[in-house]
């Protein structure tokens, strides 16, 4: 299906990925591509974004706004975690679907599995164990989202699916030392070590927890494609009331192995220490992208490759990343 035509909105584009799908979209030829500004467009008011859905005549949604962090800022602003993905999403999938909007594509998180789900973690894991409590609140929202868009499926015939992403990072990420995720966190303080001279660099948990890795401009081309799948296969490899699909590379490394990489990329030649008092969070994270694969998607970039381009991004914005 040639959907070069269609109007696609991008909720969520000034994040890491939501701009890399716009980028995605650009290279495939797609002109008009919606997209909005908090200014513009708050997703937290309801009548708002109705009101945008109604003028814009939107036949496509990639909803890839949330609100998102690290274990610092799950477990100090839980409230904020669950109150606002909750409310973006309603509102988005809601007004989606009121204006007859037939196709859309929410971007969840690997966070929805039980903290000691069995490795790696199939799609049928959902719901069947406790949550990591530092994340529960966000989990919750975005397995909210998963079963909305089932919901919207079931009931109305739309061609809503859900994607849940494995840990990922890449151009836009979130640098900001207080609540940034692990890789762009031990990125910026290795590289701040390098150029201060630092002897040593500390990292929070043992360094044994183990997670997988995804490149953002992998994630944009898993979105698209999955978006753009023929239902007849979408339905061959999901099932209504399981319908989200896993998006990572299948591997894993421990945050040591993580944290030794981004030395090399970096340059730091110092000592890494690791402070056990501090949480490791899940165990390990590993996804079983087993159903995805058997749709015809695999990556394209390797972990190391990766951290390299990101290395050479965040140098080159270090002056708008300063806080």
């Amino acid at each position: 299906m040639d959907d070069r035509g269609q109007t696609i909105f991008v909720a969520g584009h000034r994040g890491m990925v939501g701009s890399a799908i716009v980028r995605r979209l650009k290279a495939q030829g797609h002109e008009r591509i919606l997209t909005a500004d908090r200014q513009t467009l708050d997703l937290l008011d309801q009548g708002a974004v109705r009101h945008f859905f109604i003028e814009n005549r939107i036949d496509q949604v990639y909803l890839a706004a949330a609100k998102v962090g690290g274990i610092h800022a799950n477990s100090t602003f839980p409230a904020e975690f669950i109150h606002d993905n909750l409310v973006i999403q309603t509102n988005v999938i809601h007004a989606a679907h009121l204006s007859d909007v037939d196709r859309l594509l929410f971007l969840g998180s690997s966070c929805i599995y039980p903290k000691l789900a069995e490795q790696p973690m199939r799609e049928d894991a959902l719901l069947t164990g406790t949550l990591e409590p530092t994340n529960e609140p966000y989990a919750i929202a975005k397995i909210a989202g998963i079963k909305m868009c089932e919901s919207y499926n079931r009931q109305y015939g739309r061609r809503y699916r859900s994607v849940m992403p494995t840990n990922l990072y890449g151009p836009n990420d979130n640098f900001h030392p207080d609540n940034a995720h692990v890789l762009p966190a031990l990125m910026r303080r290795l590289h701040e070590a390098k150029e201060a001279g630092r002897a040593s660099v500390m990292v929070w948990g043992t360094g044994r927890a183990k997670r997988e890795f995804l490149h953002v401009d992998d994630m944009a081309r898993a979105s698209v494609f999955v978006m753009a799948m023929d239902e007849a296969v979408y339905a061959a490899n999901t099932r209504p009331d399981l319908s989200h699909i896993n998006v990572g590379t299948g591997e894993d490394c421990t945050i040591l192995e993580l944290a030794e990489a981004l030395a090399r990329v970096i340059g730091y030649e110092g000592q890494l220490a690791f402070d056990a008092t501090k949480p490791d969070g899940t165990p390990r994270k590993l996804m079983d992208v087993s159903r995805l694969k058997a749709m015809g998607w695999r990556p394209e970039i390797g972990l190391e490759d990766g951290l390299r381009e990101t290395y050479g991004w965040f140098l080159a914005h270090q002056a708008d990343l300063r806080s």
